[in-house]
């Protein structure tokens, strides 16, 4: 179960007390932004999680530890398969669930209420904004299979009252982010943008919303940024990685 068996198959070691994670070469492999997303939200270690579009289960992978119990949604059936092993492959089948499904379906896949936190690293752009790639690079980059609101909306059923969505996106699109938040009955609670370095504009954010709460009261956090201007991570950023990188 461990071993690799694809010729596009590679093992990357995540920095974190042994932990590995397989992934295809062909496929869209995970990149900081999911790794920045799992270390957004406090978790206390007693939290119930859902994943939206798991990938090969990277987050499920970073937050294990701190959770109760994780369950994790893919669509792409390799995609699927590949999370399923990394689950077996470091000794968390016990505390990682993985389904195959689509999310648009919510109740085919997780129980309504049933989650303290969401979270959702989704597709960051409509499908005709920028140049679009191929199989599922395409699906990673693009709202093809699934669109903002679907998103937000798999993630409101899922909450509980008071639960918590955690998303990373794009900052030109907050002007959209917020309204369909507001749709579902998510208010955001927490905005921390994210620079490449700190004379570069936002080009990635993070957002936490929390379900049936005041529309009031969202904390602007400072900035997370990732190169010092000698091109070195800063940092917090080699916090967030254990000092490996």
């Amino acid at each position: 179960m461990s071993e690799l068996q694809h010729p596009q198959e590679r093992m990357d070691d995540l920095c974190m007390g042994g932990r590995h994670i397989i992934q295809r070469m062909d496929m869209f492999c995970f990149s900081m932004d999911a790794v920045l997303l799992a270390h957004f939200p406090t978790l206390t270690g007693r939290e119930c999680v859902l994943d939206l579009g798991t990938g090969t289960g990277i987050i499920p992978l970073l937050i294990a530890d701190r959770t109760a119990a994780v369950t994790a949604v893919e669509l792409d059936p390799v995609q699927a398969e590949l999370a399923v092993r990394n689950a077996a492959l470091n000794g968390l089948t016990e505390k990682i669930t993985v389904r195959e499904g689509d999310y648009r379906d919510p109740s085919a896949l997780f129980s309504c209420g049933a989650y303290d936190l969401v979270f959702a690293n989704p597709p960051y752009r409509p499908v005709g904004r920028g140049a679009l790639s191929m199989g599922g690079r395409a699906a990673a980059r693009h709202e093809i299979t699934a669109t903002l609101a679907d998103v937000v909306r798999a993630a409101a059923y899922a909450l509980r009252h008071g639960g918590r969505l955690a998303m990373v996106h794009l900052p030109e699109r907050l002007g959209e982010i917020i309204p369909a938040l507001h749709a579902a009955g998510l208010a955001m609670k927490r905005l921390r943008m994210v620079q490449p370095r700190m004379d570069k504009a936002p080009n990635l954010m993070l957002i936490e919303a929390v379900k049936g709460a005041a529309l009031t009261g969202m904390r602007h956090e400072p900035a997370l940024i990732v190169r010092d201007a000698q091109g070195q991570y800063t940092e917090e950023i080699r916090v967030i990685y254990g000092g490996r990188i």
